[in-house]
């Protein structure tokens, strides 16, 4: 089975060796990403709700650049830096589902790339 690298400027480009997605047949994997502004090194952290809405952004991104949208999505992966958060990135993440939900799991973690607060990764398909 042959492999896609998905790439687009409109997602932060990767910080080490890793592609922003990968899609194999119809499933597409996206990497993990913080609230890094495109085409900068800056992260959107004035509080959790102006990251979680840029990471959500960065992977919509990348969804689009595959010929997908949240729709597509049937797997999440949540890093927090604190579990604190979890109420406030919960609120924000379920506005960008129209129900179904896909399935999930939140993790608190030591520490994320950037010193962010917050990653999701995704898998979806078609």
């Amino acid at each position: 089975m042959s492999k896609e690298i998905i790439n687009t400027e409109r997602a932060p480009a990767p910080i080490g060796p890793y592609s922003q997605a990968v899609k194999v047949g119809d499933l597409l994997f996206l990497s993990g990403q913080v609230a890094l502004i495109p085409g900068t090194n800056d992260l959107a952290n004035k509080d959790i709700e102006e990251e979680t809405h840029q990471v959500m952004q960065n992977l919509k991104n990348v969804l689009a650049e595959a010929g997908m949208d949240l729709s597509n999505v049937v797997k999440t992966t949540i890093l927090l830096s604190d579990m604190d958060l979890f109420g406030s990135v919960n609120t924000i993440y379920a506005q960008y589902f129209s129900g179904n939900f896909p399935a999930r799991e939140t993790y608190a973690v030591k520490g994320l790339p950037k010193n962010a607060n917050l990653e999701i990764s995704m898998i979806a398909a078609l």
